[in-house]
């Protein structure tokens, strides 16, 4: 746990700078510089990318999390993995961009009326497929290396300081739209090179594979786990990019756009689980294979009670705020007001849930991930499907919260029936408790016009009316004990002063 702890803190700290950085730009610039449409572009380049990129990995990244501890050997340098798992990536990534460009005719057809932007730069996802394949197999290969942190630095901070630097340039008109878009794939494929320079700093790019290693057994179980991998990881990103795609297919570009802007403040709440999911995998992983289930058992505990604590505290804050929300971001956008509830709904899930998919992705029936996440893009292409004609941009929200609901549903009943695994405690109701009680508090408060005056006050009051009973509550000991550290220094710096 001291692992995950200390990776977690400076993982949590750089993903939230990113968050403040990801608001600059996706909350307060990308509406008040970008039309609709061309916030829909920028999204959708993302998401086609992400899609495509999922199912070129092959499933080496799910293979390398859950059997590189049997590589593992510095002196052998790692037998060569990093190097065998490039090699898969390049023939997933030829594969998947033969399949994309074949597919043109097809975006053109169904682009024509609503999305004809798209159609004009179209080819701009196929190097965001490539960087991103890449970027990943680098990411995983240091998080099995129990260096998670880099990952999250180059793609939450120094990313997103690249993104802001092209929107602030296009906002000044120094560049053009066109430029503005080649520059923002620059500044996502940026993190790549990064890891490239890294990996040769710090002497870890061993790329000769030594598969005269891998003996029948482990090929056998190297395939069944890639074969896996290809499923889960495609079915994966399917549902975190598809209500997208489906919005834009369905009702065009620019609600899209609008989409991508208020979804943005909904999967916040995200955060935290995202990084913390990536430092405990590696660690369950090692965990699994000596089946070591009380360490597995006491990280879902304190992963659910710590990620819950701060996606209730991050929920009630923003839907407190809601209002200030659009007054920041604009009238247009003021349809996805209840996206930001549904998609914040839908993320308390995830974190109540902690982290379960890396429990179940690492254990013996890592294989069961696949079929609920099947069932999981089946009910969320559904609803969709029913709810977007119905709702607008809305249905597409309600849609993600239901499947959201039935997927943790699943998982939560699968590790308590196998394993007996179970994360919640009274500690629960008291802290759900303690959030109605923050929120109610909070709509006492008058309504201030200046919206940035609003929001302090209001924030403020809903952290201390929130925190306090949290902390002297003991609703989660590893927030505690970060509490006492930082209380601790403050503390003394006051004294010593």
């Amino acid at each position: 746990m001291g692992i995950i702890k200390n990776q977690s803190i400076y993982g949590t700290i750089y993903s939230y700078v990113g968050v403040v950085l990801g608001f600059i730009t996706t909350g307060l610039l990308f509406p008040r510089i970008f039309s609709t449409e061309q916030v829909g572009l920028l999204r959708l380049l993302v998401s086609y990318s992400v899609l495509f990129a999922q199912f070129s990995s092959l499933g080496i990244n799910t293979a390398t999390v859950k059997l590189f501890p049997y590589f593992r050997n510095q002196e052998k340098k790692h037998h060569g993995y990093l190097g065998m798992a490039l090699l898969i990536a390049l023939i997933g990534l030829i594969i998947s961009i033969t399949i994309y460009l074949l597919l043109r005719p097809y975006f053109i057809e169904h682009s024509k009326e609503k999305s004809t932007l798209f159609i004009t730069y179209f080819y701009y996802v196929v190097p965001l497929i490539i960087f991103t394949v890449i970027f990943n197999v680098f990411d995983t290969y240091y998080r099995v290396l129990y260096n998670a942190v880099k990952g999250i630095m180059y793609k939450e901070v120094i990313q997103r300081l690249l993104i802001l630097a092209v929107i602030i340039s296009y906002a000044f008109q120094l560049i053009d739209f066109k430029l503005t878009v080649s520059l923002y794939v620059l500044a996502i494929v940026t993190p790549t090179f990064l890891f490239f320079l890294s990996l040769i700093r710090n002497k870890k790019f061993f790329i000769k594979p030594d598969f005269s290693f891998i003996d029948n057994k482990l090929k056998k179980q190297f395939l069944d786990v890639s074969l896996f991998g290809i499923i889960s990881t495609f079915s994966g990103a399917l549902v975190l990019n598809i209500d997208v795609i489906m919005v834009d297919r369905m009702l065009g570009l620019s609600a899209a756009g609008v989409y991508t802007v208020t979804f943005f403040f909904g999967s916040i709440i995200l955060v935290s689980l995202r990084t913390m999911g990536k430092i405990s995998s590696v660690i369950i992983s090692d965990a699994w294979k000596v089946n070591d289930t009380q360490t597995i058992q006491n990280i879902y505990r304190k992963s659910s009670l710590s990620l819950s604590v701060i996606g209730f505290l991050l929920f009630i804050g923003i839907w407190g705020n809601i209002d200030s929300v659009f007054d920041i971001i604009g009238d247009s956008y003021l349809a996805g007001k209840y996206v930001i509830f549904f998609i914040g709904l839908g993320a308390l899930l995830d974190t109540a849930l902690g982290v379960n998919t890396q429990i179940l992705v690492n254990s013996k029936y890592y294989r069961y991930i696949s079929y609920f996440l099947f069932i999981f893009a089946f009910f969320l292409i559904l609803t969709n499907l029913l709810f977007i004609p119905k709702y607008g941009i809305v249905g597409a929200a309600i849609a993600s919260f239901i499947s959201k609901f039935i997927f943790n549903s699943i998982k939560l009943l699968f590790l308590y029936k196998k394993f007996g695994f179970q994360p919640f405690n009274y500690k629960f109701p008291l802290l759900i408790l303690i959030s109605i009680i923050a929120y109610a508090v909070s709509l006492f408060i008058p309504r201030f016009d200046n919206y940035f005056l609003d929001v302090l006050i209001r924030s403020s009051v809903i952290f201390i009316a929130f925190t306090v009973p949290v902390y002297f509550l003991k609703i989660s000991e590893d927030i505690n004990e970060s509490a006492d550290k930082i209380i601790s220094i403050v503390f003394n710096r006051t004294k010593s002063d």
